[in-house]
């Protein structure tokens, strides 16, 4: 999980926390977490995704259970429960099937960029279709064709989602 890292001072208990958005996630299965960070001003800014993506009313759910759990009088805090913004990295495998069909921005761990239409999740990694210039095989010239390209998880290290208008 990214975030600030707190001093072992600090009061806020991080396990409680993400026990807290367990379990409010475990009402809606589509829902998932993306990121969980405690700062050291007590402020706990929760961000999940969804399948279908998420509804204000989620938000408003999964906010409500963790201050219904969370004892105001004892730790002082803020709350914040978002999803991430369309310009954000993906961060969950789950999100990629949410993508499926949209044009993602890959950047390779060896610092290649990869462009394509996310065709298919496998167990190891994602399938890109991405439309290149080749040379003619008879002729002179180039030719567009479509190339699947497999790009494995644990060589991605940002994937972004195109946004095309």
């Amino acid at each position: 999980m990214e975030g600030t890292e707190v001093p072992s001072s600090y009061t806020m208990n991080k396990q409680v926390v993400n026990q807290l958005v367990s379990e409010a996630l475990s009402e809606n299965n589509s829902l998932f977490l993306i990121d969980l960070t405690l700062h050291q001003d007590n402020r706990i800014v929760v961000q999940v995704d969804g399948e279908h993506g998420v509804s204000l009313k989620e938000c408003i759910r999964i906010s409500r259970y963790i201050e219904n759990n969370l004892d105001k009088e004892i730790e002082d805090y803020g709350l914040e429960v978002t999803t991430p913004d369309i310009a954000d990295p993906i961060k969950d495998v789950r999100q990629y099937h949410k993508n499926l069909q949209r044009t993602l921005l890959i950047t390779l761990k060896d610092s290649t960029k990869v462009e394509g239409v996310l065709a298919q999740i496998t167990e190891h990694g994602i399938v890109l279709e991405s439309k290149v210039r080749e040379p003619k095989p008879i002729g002179k010239g180039k030719v567009t064709v479509i190339k699947n390209i497999e790009v494995a998880f644990e060589n991605i290290e940002k994937a972004i989602v195109k946004i095309i208008f």
